[in-house]
């Protein structure tokens, strides 16, 4: 029979992971970001192009700001895209380089289309002088608004998510105020909060009336972290699914995080076969 543990503070999840829809919500914005972005440059591209032909040494000033505004239009939506992305699918602070490039990309990528077009603005010396500066003031001002819209002041990271998903659950299960329940991480917080109770009910026994937050699951393959398709969880190592397999155990947030993604619907024949029938 599996060890008793009764049910006691939260555990903590070794990691939150997005699930499968924001994974592809955050690929479907990446890639308009993406699209918005590929936009901005192309308008700064022309930009140039048109500098170098002398196209605003003496006139077409509309033309040339509006290229700018342009610029700065597309290259703010991609960054809002690109923002709503990271929340549905954040990087992880154990990676700094990642974790910054993931969050500032929209910033980056602003300066990017922005700043050539602006530093040969202000070193073209056939534009009258007049419209150089009309231009050039414009587009230091966009660049500086656009910029500042792409930066990510306090952006999301997997840690935070898993504190927020275990708060999350923690609360759900003692019917306290949802105050860390964000959309990003209530899904999975819920399901955590229901399989954990479905788990302390099945396993409850005379010497353990709480029950127990300890189920078990198949190993991902090959020591991975987690399993490459989903699996459920047990309520002991002994059932007859786990037979002749590699086996973890843990807390109902441990099987999710590798992927074992839900309590197995097969509870009264396994309380027969882990000792828990009758409880």
């Amino acid at each position: 029979m599996s060890d008793n543990k009764p049910t006691a503070e939260p555990d903590v999840t070794k990691a939150w992971r997005a699930s499968q829809d924001q994974q592809s919500a955050a690929k479907r914005l990446r890639i308009f970001a993406s699209l918005a972005w590929v936009v901005a440059i192309g308008g700064e591209v022309a930009g140039i192009v048109l500098l170098y032909r002398h196209m605003f040494d003496h006139g077409n000033l509309a033309l040339l700001i509006g290229i700018l505004v342009g610029i700065a239009i597309f290259a703010i939506a991609g960054s809002l895209m690109w923002k709503a992305a990271n929340k549905r699918d954040p990087a992880s602070r154990s990676e700094p380089f990642k974790f910054f490039v993931q969050n500032q990309l929209g910033a980056i990528i602003t300066l990017i289309a922005f700043l050539p077009l602006i530093v040969l603005i202000f070193t073209d010396k056939n534009m009258d002088p007049k419209n150089k500066k009309i231009a050039g003031g414009i587009g230091v001002v966009l660049a500086v608004v656009a910029t500042l819209i792409g930066v990510s002041f306090k952006p999301p990271s997997v840690e935070q998510y898993t504190q927020d998903m275990n708060k999350c659950a923690a609360q759900i299960r003692t019917s306290e105020p949802t105050t860390a329940c964000s959309p990003e991480v209530a899904a999975q917080a819920q399901d955590i909060a229901r399989d954990s109770s479905a788990v302390a009910d099945a396993t409850k026994t005379a010497e353990n009336p709480a029950g127990q937050d300890v189920v078990y699951w198949i190993a991902p393959e090959n020591g991975a972290k987690t399993s490459s398709t989903p699996h459920v969880f047990h309520l002991c190592e002994g059932v007859s699914p786990l037979r002749g397999k590699t086996v973890n155990h843990g807390s109902v947030t441990e099987a999710y995080s590798e992927n074992a993604s839900r309590i197995t619907k097969q509870i009264p024949m396994e309380q027969k076969q882990c000792g828990f029938a009758g409880s």
